[in-house]
C-alpha cells in the first residue's frame, strides 16, 4: 500500500510515516516510480507506535522494542523490559513539571512583587490586555 493509504489506516499523517521511518521504526520498498511501498503489517506497527507515543513514550524508547510492536501490545501484559522504559520516561517528564512547576513558580512570585495578580490583564482574569479590538495578535499594527 502506498503512504496516503498507510496514513488514511492508520489516522496518521504521510510526514509521521516518513519520521517513523527515518527513526527505524517502520521499513517500505519502492517502487520503480520511487513511491513508497508498505506491507499490511505496517498498519499494526503504526497503531503501536502512535498508541505507545500517545501514552508517553518518544521514538527513541520505542526503538529497544521493535520485535513487540507487530503484535497486539495493548492488550497483552507489559515485558519488564517495557516496564522499565516506561518508568525511565516517567522519571523524565516528571523532573519536566518540576522544572516548569518551579519556573512558574517564580514568575507567579515575581508578578505578585511588581503589585500584579498573576492573572490580572489576561484572558483569565479580567479580560483586559486579551488584544480584543486592538489588532494584537492579528499582525496589524496598533498605537499601544
Amino acid at each position: 500500500m502506498l503512504i496516503g493509504e498507510l496514513a488514511r489506516r492508520t489516522g496518521s499523517t504521510a510526514r509521521a510515516l516518513r519520521h517513523y521511518e527515518q527513526a527505524g521504526l517502520i521499513d517500505s520498498e519502492r517502487a520503480a516510480n520511487g513511491y513508497r511501498e508498505y506491507g499490511e503489517p505496517a498498519v499494526v506497527r503504526v497503531r503501536n507506535i502512535r498508541a505507545l507515543v500517545a501514552a508517553g513514550l518518544t521514538l527513541e524508547d520505542l526503538l529497544p522494542l521493535l520485535g513487540c510492536l507487530d503484535g497486539d501490545v495493548l492488550s497483552r501484559p507489559p515485558s519488564e523490559r517495557v516496564l522499565k522504559i516506561a518508568r525511565e520516561r516517567l522519571a523524565v517528564l516528571e523532573r519536566r513539571i518540576a522544572a516548569q512547576t518551579e519556573s512558574r513558580d517564580r514568575l507567579v512570585a515575581a508578578l505578585a512583587a511588581a503589585g500584579s495578580g498573576p492573572w490580572e490583564g489576561t484572558r483569565e482574569g479580567t479580560g483586559e490586555g486579551t488584544g480584543e479590538g486592538t489588532g494584537e495578535g492579528t499582525g496589524e499594527q496598533t498605537d499601544g
